[in-house]
């Protein structure tokens, strides 16, 4: 059995690992707070996608690709199969965007909770192991079964706290508390799944086809970016509950306002007076009560 390192880059990779699902979620707790507050289908709908991306884009797959870079095993280079890890991105994100269908349409209950978090907590652990298969090396990975069927416990436990963390918290400093816990669930589901393979060699030198880790960096990272940057300015864009609150309330006092006239345009020689002279009811000035000259 070959020696697995999953810290080939010592803390480097979990931290950052662990920063991105920190990242991910609490942006994605923000986007779930619109979808409570949305006045319309199509307005739950754009929020519920971008709390997906989020949420299972960033916090999720983005966090287990970062987690992968620091994996090594002795003797062997690792490539990937580009399809199924694009693959595994989509599970991640379609689950997650079920999961808040799930408890976010109609009144929420503890029954949908339970049914979203059994949906996505499964999508959460099929994405991780989805993403082992995309990997290729010069040798046969084994599952230990009881890590495996842990790491599904907690992927399904996680998803449930999040979707319910999704569906209640409103508060910045509960958000980012939250997030904190979000990070640490889905941080060790992987690392329990990955704790479940063993890595069986093969003899001899073969060859390992696939693309390289540096060669998925890139897009990743410009993906993450692009993607993080997209959904900052979505919700700094889009008026919040207390914003549209704000603009009723100075809209109403507006409309209760009694009009008030033009103001006059400036009259400095009297023209506007003098215009008045001819009209029919008006006084011909007199001059009788002048003083004498």
């Amino acid at each position: 059995m070959a020696e697995i390192n999953h810290f080939e880059y010592g803390w480097i990779t979990p931290a950052l690992s662990y920063a991105l699902s920190v990242l991910g979620s609490a942006l994605g707790l923000i986007c779930a707070i619109r979808i409570r507050t949305a006045g319309s289908a199509g307005q739950r709908a754009w929020w519920g996608t971008l709390a997906a991306w989020a949420i299972g884009g960033t916090a999720i797959w983005t966090m287990h690709f970062m987690a992968m870079l620091g994996f090594a095993v002795q003797g062997t280079r690792i490539r990937y199969d580009v399809p199924i890890t694009v693959a595994s991105a989509m599970i991640a994100v379609i689950a997650v965007g079920i999961g808040l269908a799930i408890v976010g349409t109609g009144r929420f209950s503890a029954v949908r909770l339970l049914a979203g978090g059994l949906f996505t907590g499964a999508g959460v652990a099929a994405m991780h192991y989805t993403g082992m298969a995309a990997m290729r090396l010069n040798g046969r990975i084994d599952y230990d079964t009881t890590r495996v069927v842990l790491s599904v416990v907690i992927a399904v436990v996680a998803a449930t706290v999040a979707l319910w963390l999704a569906m209640t918290v409103r508060r910045g400093l509960a958000i980012v508390g939250s997030a904190l816990l979000m990070g640490v669930a889905v941080n060790g589901m992987h690392f329990t799944g990955m704790s479940a393979m063993s890595v069986h060699p093969h003899t001899g030198q073969g060859e390992v086809s696939g693309a390289g880790v540096s060669t998925l960096l890139v897009p990743i990272i410009l993906a993450v970016v692009f993607g993080v940057v997209g959904l900052v300015y979505a919700l700094l864009a889009a008026p919040t509950a207390e914003d549209r609150v704000a603009a009723a309330y100075f809209d109403n006092l507006r409309g209760h306002e009694p009009a008030e006239p033009a103001p006059a345009a400036p009259d400095p020689v009297g023209l506007r007076a003098r215009s008045t002279l001819g009209q029919p009811g008006t006084p011909f000035p007199s001059r009788r009560g002048d003083p004498p000259r």
